[in-house]
């Protein structure tokens, strides 16, 4: 056996995402599907009762995102998401080497690549400006659980709120179609499974991850 395989648990699979995970991620998937479908489709002339599917939908993503904030804070590896000076040089590596400029070899990635790092800050920033203002927006309708209350803000006040949620959303679908494209592309097919299964091979592991920056032992 290599020097290189016994660094690692001796199995054929490297845990990527625990059961908790991907049901977040998939909750949230389905939350934010909801609300996009239930904001848009009126808009397109398909008539229904949108609204309490809509606000619930919100409210359920936002349980959801508060969920993986603390998760991530005081459960996981907060710091594997935040892009670090390593993580920059080796984009520049990249970029390089695409527009045939020479330079280093870009080294393996940590967890997760530089990419995957600002996409994840980027649909975080639009989702919280979305829940923020969502929230907001609810002291307009009448649920089972509270009256409506229009006066909270000024009309010029509900205007801001309802232009940065309105941008929000519509930056979500640019977001989440370019999310949908790397997803099923076959080179990132590997990363895209282990978001069902909860695993990738090792042999995907040792090619695309340094071990050095993601301890696959979960040590």
């Amino acid at each position: 056996m290599s020097t290189t395989r016994t660094q690692y648990p001796l199995t054929d699979r490297v845990v990527r995402h625990r059961a908790i995970d991907r049901i977040y991620h998939w909750t949230m998937a389905i939350a934010l599907l909801v609300c996009l479908f239930t904001a848009f489709l009126p808009i397109m002339g398909v008539k229904f009762e949108w609204v309490t599917p809509h606000w619930t939908a919100g409210i359920v993503l936002t349980a959801v995102v508060l969920f993986h904030i603390v998760r991530a804070i005081f459960f996981q590896d907060f710091w594997a998401i935040v892009v670090g000076p390593r993580d920059l040089v080796n984009g520049w590596r990249v970029v390089r080497r695409a527009l045939k400029l020479g330079g280093p070899e870009p080294t393996r990635d940590a967890k997760y690549p530089l990419m995957q790092k600002l996409y994840h800050k980027v649909i975080a920033a639009v989702v919280l400006a979305m829940i923020a203002t969502g929230l907001l927006m609810l002291a307009k309708i009448d649920t089972a659980f509270w009256r409506r209350n229009p006066y909270w803000l000024a009309d010029d006040q509900w205007g801001i709120v309802y232009a940065i949620h309105d941008l929000a959303a519509m930056s979500l679908i640019t977001l989440v179609m370019v999310h949908i494209y790397f997803g099923i592309r076959p080179d990132k097919w590997w990363m895209t499974r282990s978001m069902f299964t909860g695993w990738i091979a090792r042999s995907d592991y040792e090619a695309h991850h340094d071990p050095q920056r993601w301890d696959a032992t979960g040590k």
